[in-house]
């Protein structure tokens, strides 16, 4: 954050993309997309692209680790070497990835009903297959489709949108510029059908009223990312696929 773009983010109205300040990016889904596993999800935000898939319940291979009254949700979020421009992304896990792995784990609990399947384990496995900006946010959504897809019991669904700061204006669903060189990031995750926040997360200095600014923004967009969820479900064996431009 801070750091001089190497293109401006905004000019006359205008991001980097074309888009305006309100605007998401184009918006894309599709579920059961892995044989495999019980659920799964593809979802893209404009050019970020994530595989979402879903595993269990099943037995926890350590027994010591198990919950008496609850199963334990493990997420793990990896970056494909091949997802960034650069292509060299080692397949090693980094902090970066544990630390969202982590996030998102926290954000999605509150969502699944995880006091149904005692003594189990969840795994939701998150491969960003190309990243152009808001990953997690994009990667919480997809995981929420595919926890949906593997019937596992939910409060409600939930929807990852990113709201940042550029040149002082508050915008959503930040791209890469926009994320790396913006002045502000705060991702969150949003139960929409609840009107609960379980994630929000701030980088970057924030007045009172552009928090305000950034939740009513994240709300707006997740009201239609929140139809597009039910609808792909709703509709998984006539349309496989739902894409919306926002």
């Amino acid at each position: 954050m801070g750091k001089q773009s190497p293109v401006p983010l905004l000019v006359n109205g205008r991001r980097s993309d074309g888009r305006l300040p309100d605007e998401h990016r184009s918006v894309k889904m599709e579920v059961g997309v892995i044989n495999n596993a019980e659920g799964s999800a593809l979802v893209a935000y404009g050019n970020t692209v994530i595989l979402a898939a879903v595993y269990g319940p099943r037995e926890v291979p350590q027994k010591h680790l198990e919950l008496p009254d609850k199963a334990i949700l493990r997420v793990r979020y990896h970056m494909t070497p091949f997802s960034t421009s650069e292509g060299r992304k080692s397949p090693t896990p980094s902090r970066r990835e544990i630390e969202i792995s982590k996030v998102i784990r926290t954000a999605l609990e509150p969502a699944v009903i995880l006091e149904r399947f005692p003594r189990t384990t969840i795994d939701v496995y998150l491969e960003v297959l190309q990243a152009d900006g808001s990953t997690r946010v994009t990667g919480i959504t997809a995981a929420s489709l595919a926890l949906a897809d593997a019937g596992i019991p939910m409060r409600d669904l939930l929807v990852g949108v990113s709201i940042g700061k550029v040149s002082g204006t508050i915008v959503v669903d930040l791209n890469q510029l926009e994320d790396q060189y913006g002045e502000g990031d705060m991702p969150f995750a949003i139960m929409y059908g609840h009107g609960l926040i379980t994630l929000m997360q701030a980088d970057g200095e924030w007045l009172p009223s552009e928090i305000n600014q950034a939740v009513e923004l994240a709300f707006k967009a997740a009201e239609r990312i929140y139809k597009m969820q039910k609808d792909v479900l709703k509709s998984k064996y006539t349309e496989p696929s739902v894409s919306l431009m926002t």
